[in-house]
């Protein structure tokens, strides 16, 4: 994992927690389908503009283990979302964005997992922004997936248990090739980590923000990023 950069005011990470959807849908008298559309249209935007200001990777909350206990018919509505802007992301490819998904993918529909191969794929060489969007994705699955590399790789006798370290298992969580989790963002006034990031975010700022997330800006998340600017970062160190 490669270090932070410092002196710029820039988080060189940032989370996002991309939450309020279906409540920007119901204040609006919409479908809640409506809102996971208009959501992921600010996604797009928030991704280029954390381009153009020099954020190194970002990483968005797209859909959790958990959500697949929603109704039948909002999952279905998502996923063919996810389809279309999948198919969408191509374009980033002239934004030199290096996209990777991270999460479980056993679940997914087998066209959804080609996509997204694809498009890890096509990008791979590019070296802009490192975005990573988590679908079907768990901080505790996440953890309990390395844990259990580890395991295995012991019975193997590729390692001692001794050999493991704070900095082995780091090297192999799904963000591991992203700099250090400097922020998590959640708009839609819930503050609440909800399943993400669980390992990474050990000394991330928090910033939470009453906006839903359809209603989010990229002047939002300047407005954001000057509150971390501001805070005192000391890792425990006094």
């Amino acid at each position: 994992m490669t270090e932070n950069t410092a002196g710029t005011g820039i988080p060189a990470h940032i989370g996002i927690i991309m939450d309020g959807n279906g409540r920007w849908a119901q204040r609006n008298r919409l479908p809640r389908s409506s809102g996971h559309a208009r959501g992921a249209e600010v996604f797009r935007r928030i991704t280029r503009h954390c381009e153009s200001i020099g954020v190194k990777a970002l990483t968005v909350f797209a859909f959790s283990t958990e959500n697949w206990k929603r109704d039948r018919s909002e999952v279905e509505s998502i996923m063919n979302l996810l389809r279309r802007y999948l198919k969408d992301a191509f374009g980033f490819k002239k934004d030199n964005i290096r996209i990777h998904f991270i999460g479980e993918r056993e679940r997914l529909a087998p066209d959804i997992v080609e996509l997204m191969q694809e498009i890890e794929e096509f990008s791979k060489e590019n070296t802009g922004l490192i975005l990573n969007v988590a679908i079907n994705y768990g901080g505790r699955d996440e953890i309990v997936s390395v844990a259990r590399t580890l395991a295995s790789m012991a019975a193997r006798g590729e390692l001692q248990p001794e050999d493991i370290t704070e900095q082995l298992f780091d090297s192999m969580t799904f963000t591991a090739d992203s700099p250090p989790l400097d922020m998590i963002l959640r708009p839609s006034g819930e503050q609440r980590i909800s399943n993400f990031l669980l390992w990474q975010c050990a000394y991330s700022e928090f910033v939470y923000m009453d906006t839903l997330w359809p209603d989010f800006t990229p002047e939002l998340l300047d407005r954001a990023i000057e509150e971390y600017g501001r805070r005192s970062r000391r890792f425990g160190g006094r």
